[in-house]
């Protein structure tokens, strides 16, 4: 199919569009037509010939451009077969000289070749019962990596307990113009204003009917898919968006996501209010019950950490009402701790990373205790260690993702927190995670 290449709209960003090509075709595609322009990232694009090439400025500049890019590419796939921590530790600063979408791209294209170690078998420790599905680990690929489903069955080898795709919307849509990601390395946190750049629902569906049957085998053991949904820029019809998302992709997820907290799509978080939020979900449940299939996909909403005790209690009300299966706390925050020290922390968009986990945690913490446990809680925002894993887990999730601790410690972090969380459950008297959720409520 004629679409953006990996390294364009799917998280590359080489500056332009890349069509004409397969999403397979590599960087940019094989006789793909590259756009022309800056696109932001520093890496202007023309299309070279009918090659599909895109070239920097001058010849020179693209020789020297791609001879880096092959160089980092090839250090990452030595990193990552070699599965060495401290190897991808030598290899990051490296990968960091790429621009974010670039590198982006590169570790997503990675992950699409199965360019990655195997991983050790979880301990029983760590396996969750949720949702009505068997969870190998509790520590999942949050959504924004793999948007385009594009490399899930790669990302699965890496250790995930289950994966994420999306966010996916009704139609194609390109996002936000570049630059439109950045790294806050000295405080290990990115900020993003992608606006839910997306191949569309059509495009998604196809992906995931291809590994349908790879998928039943994976869930079947404990490594379930999600699939995050959110509506376009320019729909006047929120709701018949995420309906359609339902109806079309419903079928092919273990769960579901109305994602409702971007903060880079105008008007999407006023969706949160009360009103707004019970007459969206009671549509969305409505078709989600209609579906044709046997097991019917639970359906959870993502919220903001940016949320007043008046908001949070509101949504606690509407979940519980419509019996809507879970929470995703939380989504990237607009606010910006006094102690960020990186001289991009004033670009616009979600903050996530370290900067974002107290936050996070203290929001997980109150939709618990609003919803008195018995709404099942997924916790993401700033997890890089066991520690942080336990404290959401302690503060009432079930589960957890991760994301922004790739970008700064490689593939190698998600065998890293299972190993230390599994470590901290048995010093503090856990038999298994189950246990463990929700302690904090209990002391």
């Amino acid at each position: 199919m004629g679409a953006w290449g990996p390294l364009a709209l799917a998280g590359g960003g080489w500056g332009g569009q890349c069509r004409g090509g397969t999403e397979r075709d590599g960087w940019c595609g094989i006789g793909a037509e590259c756009g022309v322009g800056k696109g932001g990232d520093g890496l202007s694009a023309v299309a070279v010939g009918n090659r599909g090439w895109c070239a920097a400025d001058s010849l020179a500049q693209g020789r020297l451009r791609a001879l880096a890019l092959g160089g980092c590419g090839l250090l990452l796939g030595s990193a990552l077969a070699a599965g060495d921590e401290r190897l991808y530790a030598a290899v990051m600063p490296a990968l960091r000289v790429l621009p974010p979408e670039a590198a982006h791209g590169l570790a997503l294209r990675a992950a699409a070749l199965g360019l990655l170690p195997s991983t050790r078998p979880d301990s029983p420790a760590l396996e969750v019962q949720v949702f009505g599905q068997r969870f190998r680990n509790p520590l999942g690929l949050a959504a924004g990596f793999d948007k385009q489903c594009e490399a899930v069955d790669g990302l699965y080898k890496m250790g995930f307990g289950f994966v994420e795709v999306g966010t996916v919307t009704p139609k194609p849509q390109e996002g936000n113009p570049k630059p439109r990601v950045f790294r806050l390395a000295e405080d290990e946190a990115v900020i993003n204003r992608y606006g839910f750049n997306s191949h569309g629902h059509i495009v998604v569906e196809n992906r995931l009917r291809a590994r349908q049957e790879t998928q039943i085998r994976l869930t079947a053991a404990g490594m379930p898919l999600g699939v995050n949904l959110g509506k376009n820029k320019s729909s006047a019809d929120a709701a018949a968006d995420y309906v359609a998302g339902v109806r079309t992709l419903g079928p092919l997820a273990d769960y579901l996501v109305v994602n409702v907290s971007s903060p880079n799509t105008p008007g999407l978080r006023d969706l949160q209010g009360k009103a707004e939020l019970r007459d969206l979900l009671s549509k969305v449940l409505v078709e989600r019950d209609l579906l044709p299939c046997k097991q019917k996909p639970a359906l959870l909403v993502k919220i903001a950490p940016d949320l007043t005790a008046q908001d949070k209690q509101d949504i606690a009300s509407v979940v519980c009402e419509l019996g809507v299966d879970g929470l995703i706390v939380s989504n990237t925050t607009v606010s910006r701790p006094s102690g960020l020290r990186s001289r991009q922390r004033t670009e616009p968009g979600g903050l996530s990373g370290k900067p974002l986990r107290e936050l996070s945690t203290q929001t997980i913490r109150d939709m618990y205790a609003l919803t008195q446990g018995q709404v099942p809680i997924i916790g993401v925002g700033g997890v890089s260690s066991g520690q942080d894993a336990l404290e959401k887990i302690r503060a009432g999730a079930s589960l957890v993702q991760l994301y922004t601790a790739l970008v700064f410690h490689g593939p190698p972090v998600v065998g890293t927190v299972k190993r230390e969380l599994e470590e901290l459950l048995r010093e503090q008297g856990f038999k298994n995670v189950m246990e463990a959720v929700g302690a904090d409520h209990r002391c």
